[in-house]
């Protein structure tokens, strides 16, 4: 690494215990680095959304895109946070989720619209602005559209899947779609490393 690398991996460690995952394809480019590790970690820690809601919208764009890597490193936290165990195995599996609190039920809409339609209904819209205002609003757009760009990165470059994680989503093997009928490693890679 140049200088300007060891510097912005020194300060990832820093904050976030070491370089893994997605920064060790964003230094490649520290000028994209650097703003993807301040967004994120605006996204991650910082934004006006609770705790649990901001795994969940990670979880929304991890399983939007495949992203197993994210999955697999936050399911845990977000059960932890609050997200009930059979609302994320319903996201898994591509089913609707249900929530016993309104507003997260109104948030999991708006995430689940602008995923799935890209557009959200004026109904959805008024729901979540009720329980979120419009700072919350504008939070979960930017916390959607960063772990969207992490999902790209994670599965464009290849980055590690973890070896002792199962498989999370039913239609997913390696890099690759599958059947659900199909024999789990058939199809896509095994996750040997990152793409240089």
């Amino acid at each position: 690494m140049n200088p300007r690398q060891q510097e912005l991996a020194a300060r990832i460690a820093g904050r976030r215990g070491a370089v893994r995952g997605p920064f060790r394809v964003w230094l490649h480019s520290p000028e994209m680095c650097e703003r993807a590790e301040s967004l994120g970690a605006f996204a991650r820690f910082e934004c006006g959304l609770p705790r649990h809601l901001r795994e969940l919208a990670l979880l929304l764009a991890a399983r939007n895109w495949d992203a197993q890597y994210s999955w697999n490193a936050h399911v845990h936290q977000a059960i932890e946070a609050g997200i009930p165990e059979a609302a994320v195995k319903a996201v898994a599996e591509k089913r609707e989720a249900h929530f016993d609190e309104e507003a997260d039920q109104a948030f999991y809409q708006f995430c689940r619209e602008i995923l799935d339609e890209h557009f959200v209904s004026d109904e959805t819209f008024a729901r979540a602005l009720a329980h979120f205002g419009s700072k919350g609003l504008v939070d979960t757009v930017g916390a959607l559209g960063n772990f969207t760009m992490l999902g790209m990165c994670l599965n464009t470059f290849q980055v590690d899947l973890q070896a002792d994680k199962a498989p999370p989503f039913p239609d997913i093997r390696g890099y690759g779609h599958v059947h659900v009928d199909e024999v789990p490693g058939s199809a896509g890679r095994d996750g040997d490393g990152p793409r240089p």
